[in-house]
């Protein structure tokens, strides 16, 4: 399945289930709470922090609800993941060609 797929789906879904989209500014602010529930969980697992007796720690989930919020975004944005993420990726192709690869802090 790809990025455009995906963003179908979600827009099936909101318009099945969802009524309508929140509005953009909304959403945004749904994503970083979904990031801090990522970073809870990180913190747990990989952190030094415990996990309290209700915590959720399925990192795969925070993902999906992040990458879900993000597909809502595109969608109201008329933002084609699929083209954006290749222009993205070659991008980078170009730019750290050589970049990580010389870096004494990571090698």
């Amino acid at each position: 399945m790809n990025m455009k797929d995906l963003q179908i789906q979600v827009d099936d879904w909101i318009n099945q289930y969802g009524v309508r989209y929140f509005n953009e500014l909304t959403n945004m602010a749904i994503l970083t709470e979904e990031v801090g529930e990522l970073a809870r969980v990180m913190s747990r697992i990989y952190g030094e922090q415990s996990f309290k007796e209700n915590d959720k720690n399925n990192i795969g989930e925070e993902l999906a609800d992040i990458l879900f919020v993000v597909l809502c975004i595109a969608n109201q944005t008329n933002t084609d993941l699929n083209l954006e993420f290749q222009k993205k990726m070659k991008l980078k192709s170009i730019r750290d060609k050589k970049r990580h690869k010389n870096n004494p802090k990571i090698n």
